[in-house]
């Protein structure tokens, strides 16, 4: 659910031109056309039609529906397609936009994006995990303890998938640090496996060495915080920034895993 106030849907409503149920130019195949381009989703998906089938109707249950990147990376792709048709924009529509900009620009920086996680999903096609990172993107803003429960999963999601696609062997029920580190062996991504005669030798063992600290660091603060385990009635929750920094160490870690797989694979 995107965080797009009543002052922000009014702007963008009159710059879309979206009072008579249209937006801009498109017709329903163009729009169909260019929501997929923009950020590889239906427009005219059922989930969009609540309030009415009208383009302008579907964009405003998107907003409403998606989450803060997704709205603000589609937002951007409209504004500069609604430049595109008009000529020569006077300062009034180039004022709109820019203020419509500066919205879409702070929906994009409310947290880390996951496209590369959802191509990983589409490559592989997992569904658990293409759901994954569905509930870490809605939960950011909204569930902080779910995104860092859900970051925390991620990890061994893409620890078994990884070792599963190599053939190798893993426990189903294992710690996020033990199946981490099988993972990273695998992958020949143990500082111990960096020779002495490689240039920076040391740099690479520490940057390596502290890849296992994240899968045991958000281990703990899913214990303490996270979704998942029975706490006292008191304990007080961690806040979005939070949330965002365990989605942004978890993604970037799964992300160079995976990469390393598929480069490394035979």
């Amino acid at each position: 659910m995107s965080a797009l106030s009543m002052k922000d849907q009014r702007l963008l409503e009159e710059f879309f031109r979206m009072g008579s149920g249209y937006v801009l130019d498109f017709s329903n195949r163009t729009f169909r056309d260019f929501v997929l381009d923009a950020v590889g989703l239906d427009i005219h998906a059922e989930k969009y039609t609540v309030n009415g089938t009208s383009k302008a109707k579907k964009l405003r249950a998107f907003w409403k529906i998606e989450p803060d990147y997704t709205v603000g990376k589609l937002l951007l792709a409209l504004i500069e397609y609604a430049l595109s048709i008009q000529p020569e924009p006077d300062d009034e529509t180039r004022k709109k936009a820019e203020k419509c900009r500066s919205i879409a620009t702070r929906l994009m920086a409310g947290g880390p994006s996951l496209d590369p996680l959802k191509e990983h999903a589409t490559v592989l096609n997992a569904n658990h995990l293409a759901e994954q990172v569905r509930r870490m993107e809605g939960s950011i803003n909204t569930d902080p303890s779910l995104a860092i429960g859900t970051a925390k999963e991620l990890i061994k999601t893409y620890c078994k998938t990884i070792l599963a696609e190599r053939g190798k062997p893993f426990d189903e029920t294992p710690d996020v640090p033990k199946l981490l580190k099988e993972t990273l062996k695998e992958l020949k991504l143990v500082p111990e496996g960096v020779p002495d005669a490689v240039r920076g030798a040391d740099v690479i063992r520490r940057i390596l060495s502290n890849l296992g600290a994240i899968g045991h660091g958000l281990a703990e603060l899913r214990g303490l915080y996270g979704t998942g385990h029975g706490k006292h009635g008191r304990t007080k929750q961690l806040g979005v920034r939070h949330a965002k920094l365990a989605v942004g160490a978890a993604t970037t870690l799964v992300t160079f895993l995976f990469e390393t797989h598929l480069e490394t694979k035979s």
